[in-house]
């Protein structure tokens, strides 16, 4: 015997019920079990809509029953799902075939292009294709158009490559399909051209052929590299040591390059005896270099860079952890990528000259 809370939440025994083909089973067992079984193919196949159009016509010796009507209504809703699960997982299988051979399309459109193949880049368009120019808005409409524009695109720019990747690709029927991508041409002695497109795919004689093709320009993130670049050679490990300490410098780039940071640690015997970083910039108000340096004490200053032949004179000014405040001319002496040199004059702390460090050599590991 199984038991329910009716209504007014008392607890009621649950008959048991015989359905036509002598099957003994409580409605809530049933309805428990065929729920388990079936929830989860109303849940992919989004056929819940069966449930509610079906209608609770049942035999006569049943009528009136919920119940029966229920479980008569979910096993039309499963034989429909069930009787079109093949065709759903055939229509996956064609869709990824065909988007296999655009993407083999998008392929053979890079090796035209990297080719200079002008003729066969138009042979993968469809005779009545149309191409949008991304900077002057132009249309070209046709193979034949399309071809003359590539001729003279190549005759016009010598060795341009292309490179392409498709990010999606959405079918709009069987033989209409969307594809997602960014292009990128490179050009000798230029900065690489990126454009995001959206290109239109019909499928004519059993092949895949561009239709219409959509670019826009991805807009350049600024970056100073051009400015900090003489300071490239820095990037990397470097080692200062002596008998008194050893210092480790890690010097790297920042995302687009617009920045070198330099994180240092004076190490005395076992022990870290003072750690920092230092932050190399281009500041395009002054039009110079400038850094910014913070060490573990609570140190902090600003410098600004110069350059002479292959020296770097840094002049820096600073506030030591305990408010003074120091100044001094830091040159560092480039000698090839693997070697520099470091001293340090005109050392103040509160207009107190201090000595000069001597020039040091800096290997990087």
């Amino acid at each position: 015997m199984e038991f329910i809370l009716d209504r007014h939440f008392t607890v009621q025994p649950v008959e048991k019920r015989v359905v036509p083909n002598g099957w003994s089973v409580s409605p809530i067992a049933a309805f428990s079990n065929l729920n388990q079984f079936f929830s989860g193919l109303a849940r992919k196949l989004f056929f819940s809509r069966l449930l509610i159009r079906c209608s609770c016509s049942t035999p006569t010796h049943l009528t009136g029953d919920p119940f029966m009507c229920l479980l008569r209504n979910l096993l039309i809703a499963t034989l429909a799902t069930s009787s079109l699960l093949p065709v759903v997982f055939a229509e996956e299988d064609r869709q990824a075939t065909e988007a296999g051979a655009i993407r083999k399309a998008v392929e053979a459109y890079v090796t035209a292009f990297n080719q200079a193949d002008a003729k066969a880049l138009a042979d993968l368009w469809a005779p009545e294709a149309v191409y949008s120019n991304p900077l002057s808005g132009e249309q070209v409409v046709g193979r034949k158009a399309i071809e003359e524009q590539f001729k003279e695109l190549f005759a016009a720019v010598k060795a341009a490559k292309l490179e392409a990747t498709t990010v999606s690709i959405d079918f709009v029927s069987p033989n209409v399909a969307i594809e997602q991508g960014i292009a990128k041409v490179i050009r000798p002695d230029e900065a690489p051209e990126e454009t995001e497109y959206s290109a239109v795919y019909v499928k004519q004689g059993g092949q895949w052929l561009l239709d219409r093709v959509t670019e826009e320009v991805v807009p350049i993130v600024a970056s100073h590299y051009e400015h900090l670049q003489e300071l490239e050679w820095m990037v990397g490990s470097w080692v200062d040591h002596d008998d008194a300490a050893t210092v480790v410098t890690e010097c790297s780039w920042t995302r687009n390059n617009n920045f070198l940071t330099r994180s240092f640690a004076v190490q005395v015997g076992d022990q870290i005896d003072l750690a920092g970083m230092q932050i190399i910039g281009w500041d395009p108000a002054a039009r110079q270099i400038r850094s910014w340096v913070f060490d573990s004490d609570g140190g902090f200053g600003q410098a600004t860079w110069s350059k002479k032949g292959n020296r770097w004179f840094v002049q820096q000014s600073g506030v030591l952890p305990d408010g003074r405040k120091s100044s001094s001319v830091n040159i560092i002496t480039y000698v090839d990528d693997n070697t520099c040199t470091l001293q340090s004059i005109n050392r103040t702390v509160d207009g107190e000259l201090l000595p000069n460090i001597a020039e040091v050599q800096i290997k990087k590991n």
